[in-house]
């Protein structure tokens, strides 16, 4: 039996212009996420291409699949897109989406759907789901609306802009804030400025979150680009933030790969979406982002579309033709040159928009290429796009001008603050960068040697085997990792201090309580925290840096009986929570010291007591 098909139109009057409302309305991802969809994955068979993708999610304990195609869009009036559903009860759905301009400055927003049933179950449930999603989408709409008219540009990182569901910060998440505030304004910091990214990070939606971009936070707080990179480097530093390295491609200029470390990224690196190869540029195709550390906020972020107009904001307009099909668009262009080039498809037509350019034009995709010659086009131009091809084809028109909210690999190492901030990480080419902030334990066994006087080589050997059996359960315990053992001793490294201090005062008392034949085993130990270089060494992941060379001097200082720690753990919010809870009997006694290395200096250090339990 095949069903009918429905149309739903719905409308609403919102006061921001369509250029303004189009950031919000045409990033899909995030308003399918605002609007209650769940997260999509690709289908097992999806070929992961350009021109149509398969993908599917589980809703109301159905599993949907789809086919889908490519979105297309006249940025800023409208934008659609079909998809024919492979299970579950719709056949299949079609929307569109259209922002017409009112004479008063406002929108006419209008959101139509096309939608088919499959079976009796689609045609029940479809009038009950469009019911619901008509005012969960007009609430959205005119949350949007209020975010367009305070801001100009994608939906911002401000209070009050995240999406449903509660905002929670990792344990300790909100000492660390306050923490950071005062060691940022000690450095001379803006404080509005920190107190902006400060309640960015707190009350920010998760989306933007994931790939925070400086340059775009600054357009947004009307501050100067450089002063807010120099505030994000230095929340780094601070523990707040971590950085990410993200390889654009030169086409469609999304991120191919991404990776904490410049020499974690490939030299050539293929985009699925484009089907091309590419060389990384380090001057414009490398971009700094930066994400919450996990120590502060985690951020756990689902994809709930793949092919939206802001997923590609530089493409003005995207059309898919049928072979030999002729479609006229009318749409404004900025000042500048453009390109209109057809997806998989060699070469482009260039195109000079101008205020003396001409108001209509055609432009042919043939089979035997492009035309070699630019067209100067209006601002205003009308375009009569035409398939020569025996072959669907996707037409994409862009702006050539690269974005200007990327803050590139090139811009960020040539800054004297990464220099001073992260000096050993922009030294060589092939060393590895991680400025992400980690707890650094060192341990060592004192006595060993006199325990292998004492007992013999072979029973000393085993106790020392069972004694890392006992670190690595501790580590583990507390959700860090070993990097590697030196004689008998071992590096680890947690996300959190507080874990590495509860894993070490753990060890501790169990091997302290060990009834074996010798003296029990007294385990040294020493932490610090703060970035880290991480690098790939005999074929595992290492880190290297001041912090961890800081870190492997202080477990010198310990009897055996305690962990020494720096003031970066000390002061972290959740080791003091820990300190100051009178039931785990944790003090901690504050002692100078120098390290081998750092002579120049005298360093604060503090011997931390176990109680009876933690």
């Amino acid at each position: 039996m095949r069903f009918p098909e429905r149309h739903y139109r719905w409308g609403w009057r919102l006061h921001a212009s369509p250029a303004a409302l189009w950031p919000f309305v045409a990033d899909t991802n995030r308003f399918n996420r605002d609007t209650g969809l769940p997260a999509v994955r690709p289908d097992r068979d999806d070929a992961g291409s350009g021109v149509r993708r398969r993908l599917r999610f589980a809703r109301f304990g159905l599993a949907v699949a789809w086919e889908e195609a490519p979105f297309e869009w006249l940025r800023p009036y409208r934008f659609g897109v079909l998809r024919r559903y492979r299970t579950g009860p719709v056949a299949a759905m079609r929307v569109r989406v259209e922002l017409q301009p009112l004479p008063d400055g406002g929108t006419r927003l209008r959101y139509h759907t096309w939608i088919r049933a499959r079976n009796l179950l689609g045609a029940a449930g479809i009038p009950i789901v469009m019911a619901v999603s008509r005012r969960r989408f007009g609430a959205v709409f005119r949350r949007y609306d209020r975010e367009a008219a305070r801001s100009r540009t994608r939906p911002p990182t401000v209070p009050g802009t995240a999406g449903p569901g509660p905002i929670r910060l990792a344990p300790g998440g909100e000492g660390r804030i306050e923490a950071a505030r005062r060691t940022l304004l000690d450095g001379g910091a803006n404080p509005a400025l920190v107190e902006r990214l400060l309640a960015t990070l707190a009350q920010g939606d998760e989306l933007t979150l994931a790939h925070l971009r400086p340059y775009a936070l600054a357009e947004e707080w009307g501050a100067p680009r450089r002063t807010v990179l120099e505030l994000c480097l230095h929340a780094t530093r601070a523990g707040l933030l971590d950085l990410r390295w993200d390889v654009l491609c030169p086409l469609c200029r999304g991120a191919k790969q991404s990776a904490a470390h410049l020499a974690g990224l490939d030299d050539a690196v293929h985009c699925a979406t484009c089907n091309i190869d590419f060389s990384v540029n380090f001057e414009r195709a490398v971009e700094l982002t930066f994400r919450p550390n996990d120590a502060v906020r985690p951020i756990a972020v689902g994809e709930f579309c793949v092919g939206g107009p802001q997923v590609t904001p530089h493409i003005i307009a995207q059309q898919l033709l049928a072979p030999g099909e002729r479609r006229e668009v009318a749409l404004p262009l900025d000042a500048g040159r453009h390109r209109v080039r057809a997806l998989g498809r060699p070469g482009g037509q260039y195109v000079l928009a101008s205020e003396s350019g001409a108001p209509v034009a055609a432009i042919e995709i043939a089979t035997d290429g492009w035309i070699d010659e630019e067209l100067e086009l209006s601002l205003q131009p009308r375009l009569t796009l035409r398939n020569a091809t025996a072959q669907e084809q996707l037409i994409i028109l862009e702006r050539l001008a690269w974005t200007d909210q990327a803050a590139t690999a090139a811009e960020a190492t040539a800054l004297q603050v990464f220099r001073d901030l992260f000096s050993s990480e922009v030294l060589r080419r092939d060393q590895r960068i991680s400025v992400g902030s980690i707890a650094v334990l060192f341990t060592d066994l004192r006595n060993s040697t006199r325990l292998y006087q004492a007992i013999g080589d072979a029973p000393a050997f085993g106790r020392v085997l069972d004694h890392f059996a006992v670190l690595g359960e501790a580590v583990a315990g507390e959700g860090g990792a070993i990097v590697k053992t030196i004689g008998d001793a071992i590096m680890a490294v947690f996300p959190r201090p507080v874990a590495a201090l509860r894993a070490m005062l753990a060890a501790q008392r169990r091997l302290s309580g060990q009834q074996e034949a010798g003296p029990p085993l007294q385990l040294k130990a020493g932490i610090h925290a703060g970035p880290c270089i991480a690098v790939t060494l005999n074929e595992r992941l290492d880190y290297f840096g001041t912090v961890v060379n800081l870190a492997s001097r202080l477990e010198r200082y310990s009897s055996g009986t305690d962990v020494i720690v720096s003031d970066a753990v000390r002061f972290d919010p959740e080791v003091e929570a820990l300190l100051a809870q009178p039931a785990c009997g944790v003090a901690a006694e504050p002692f100078a010291g120098q390290l081998k290395g750092f002579e120049e200096r005298e360093f604060r250090l503090w011997r931390v007591h176990a109680g009876a339990e933690l």
